[in-house]
């Protein structure tokens, strides 16, 4: 990790602590090292920041979208993060073979299977491009969810500290035929996100509140070994 990349953190964790009451103790799950595929739901601006800043020097990279990089402080700080700029709805398959390369390079990547920001802070149906790419890796999957902070616009004007909560499930492994049909990548895409959904309160559970529903035929935890 550069001078740079610590400077930035370091001043970012502070502003964070100042404007935020949080309780981060379980990003202590995420591993020192991938290849790991983190799965995440995805609120607002606040989360990449709060998780990169707090993450890092551990290698994390995540996909972001590609219009984040027009703007140029925005470009200096996800550059400085090693962001993978995505383009989003037209099959970015640049950014597919950075993220491959990146697992390969043994790095943790965030991926929020959305695809977007929630409107409501509440989970969205899941794309399945989180499920090719773990396929095509070999990389296991670590679901970790955030909440409370989708009023966070609103508390700065009345200068309220926001809370952020930080929850990280167990890490899995993707179990498929050779050639999943897209009906079964769907499928393995929305039991990824009831691992999510199994650790948020139930008002951010969205389309995915009915856990009963829940199964885990393609997912299987993963050997403690690897």
């Amino acid at each position: 990790m550069t001078f740079k990349n610590r400077a930035v953190n370091a001043i970012l964790r502070v502003i964070l602590r100042t404007a935020c009451r949080t309780e981060l103790s379980q990003l202590d799950k995420v591993p020192q090292q991938g290849p790991m595929i983190i799965a995440v739901n995805h609120i607002n601006f606040l989360e990449v920041p709060m998780i990169a800043s707090h993450v890092q020097p551990k290698p994390l990279t995540a996909f972001i979208k590609a219009e984040t990089w027009q703007n140029p402080l925005l470009a200096w700080l996800f550059d400085t993060w090693g962001g993978i700029p995505l383009h989003r709805g037209e099959g970015d398959l640049t950014a597919f073979r950075v993220a491959e390369r990146a697992l390969a390079d043994g790095r943790l990547l965030a991926i929020a299977p959305e695809g977007t920001r929630s409107p409501t802070a509440s989970l969205q149906r899941a794309h399945p491009g989180i499920v090719l790419l773990a396929q095509r890796t070999g990389a296991p999957i670590l679901p970790l969810v955030y909440y409370g902070h989708e009023d966070i616009k609103r508390n700065l004007k009345r200068l309220r500290r926001t809370p952020f909560y930080v929850a990280v499930g167990d890490p899995f492994t993707l179990v498929l035929p050779e050639r999943p049909s897209a009906d079964e990548r769907q499928t393995v895409a929305d039991e990824i996100m009831c691992r999510l959904a199994e650790l948020l309160p139930e008002k951010y559970r969205g389309v995915y509140a009915d856990l009963s529903q829940a199964s885990s035929h393609y997912l299987a935890p993963l050997d403690p070994q690897l």
